[in-house]
């Protein structure tokens, strides 16, 4: 199954790295057909719809298996137990799924809980190379009532143009909106985004870099082909902020 990232890949390999169709076939191992597929239609999303969901096998020992993880994980690091020896004790209460559906599991329960590992972004760039999205709340007045909107800042990292454009809420339609008003004033796009843990982009937060990207906000990066960067919160306390205090004061501050 391809999925939306790999949409992605390859629309921003032919359309922003100019590869041929022969060479993004080579790098990232699939058929003519499946390029040829992406850049030539319109659709950032391959959809396969089962008619029939087969039950795994895996179902019914979930919680058994959540319980052993759990115990596992409090021991100490050369007592705990290997993905095999927990797959031998569920075989031994009646499991007879393969070793491999138990191990997806188990690798999934392990990222979700690791801790947070630190990120850092660079803080020089290149003219073109990235640009920067986060949100701020502001007080305003509109028709005489003090409320509060949501306001979102998009701005290029090298020359340090922004745009600011204020919302009732933080939605993803909001955020698609920003990001359409924002390439219309730039007059055109930057080959990366940075971009916060914002909830509207990011389903989870694995250790390191790793992210699991909410499906529609990647349709959009296909959309506009562009690579994405997620930065923890914590790295909004330097550049970005920066950034963003001043389309505070140039936009809000009087």
């Amino acid at each position: 199954m391809v999925t939306v990232e790999t949409i992605g890949r390859i629309r921003r390999a032919f359309l922003v790295d100019h590869k041929p169709i022969r060479q993004i076939v080579r790098e990232l191992r699939i058929s003519r057909k499946t390029v040829r597929k992406a850049i030539r239609g319109s659709s950032t999303e391959f959809r396969y719809e089962r008619g029939v969901q087969p039950q795994p096998r895996l179902g019914e020992f979930v919680g058994r298996l959540d319980g052993l993880l759990e115990a596992n994980s409090k021991r100490p690091a050369r007592e705990r137990l290997t993905a095999q020896r927990l797959f031998e004790l569920l075989r031994a209460e009646g499991y007879r799924g393969a070793y491999d559906s138990m191990q997806r599991h188990v690798r999934a329960w392990r990222r979700a809980r690791s801790q947070r590992g630190e990120v850092f972004i660079p803080l020089w760039f290149a003219p073109g190379e990235a640009y920067q999205f986060d949100w701020s709340h502001e007080v305003v007045v509109l028709g005489g009532v003090t409320t509060t909107v949501k306001v979102a800042h998009i701005r290029l990292c090298y020359s340090r143009m922004f745009l600011v454009r204020a919302y009732p809420r933080e939605t993803q339609e909001m955020v698609f909106d920003a990001h359409d008003h924002a390439f219309g004033l730039f007059g055109g796009m930057c080959r990366r985004g940075i971009y916060d843990n914002m909830t509207t982009a990011v389903d989870a937060v694995f250790l390191g870099k790793e992210r699991r990207f909410n499906r529609r906000f990647l349709r959009m990066c296909s959309h506009y082909p562009s690579r994405f960067a997620s930065r923890h919160l914590s790295i909004t306390r330097g550049a970005g902020c920066h950034g963003l205090r001043l389309s505070r004061t140039a936009s809000f501050v009087s």
